[in-house]
């Protein structure tokens, strides 16, 4: 990873809230899922601070690296309508080695609807791909599946 990315710089990214990305479209296949209203999914949003993460890190990623997120503790705090725009905060609070810790804030122009913190790793997607294969090989020898 390069240099220059501080600890207590805030990045920001703003998303409109599809119907598509409310509760009942989780699982499609969940029917207790399908029940509920269409308001911003927690899982959704989660994806969300995620990706405003991955976005402030991808100018200093070195070519061949990555991140993957090793920790998510946010709370999800009020219902979102599709059609809204939520903006989602990410604050460098810590760099560990290859470890990046956020503070992630969700608004929907409203109200905060979602706060925490979240992890991501600096990883070398090559190696990764390669461990994943692997793992993928060992577990189509143990079902027999191929």
């Amino acid at each position: 990873m390069r240099e220059g990315l501080l600890t207590g710089e805030k990045f920001t990214h703003r998303y409109r809230v599809p119907r598509d990305k409310t509760v009942p479209h989780l699982y499609r296949e969940s029917p207790e899922f399908s029940t509920f209203p269409e308001v911003f999914a927690t899982g959704f949003m989660v994806g969300l601070m995620e990706w405003t993460c991955v976005r402030a890190m991808e100018p200093y990623l070195e070519a061949g690296e990555g991140s993957l997120g090793t920790a998510i503790c946010v709370a999800h705090t009020a219902a979102t309508p599709p059609g809204f725009t939520v903006t989602v905060t990410a604050e460098l609070l810590g760099i560990e080695g290859r470890r990046l810790k956020w503070q992630v804030t969700a608004h929907d122009g409203v109200h905060e609807i979602g706060a925490g913190t979240h992890e991501r790793a600096v990883i070398d997607v090559e190696r990764f791909t390669t461990s994943l294969e692997k793992k993928i090989g060992r577990a189509s020898v143990e079902t027999g599946e191929s």
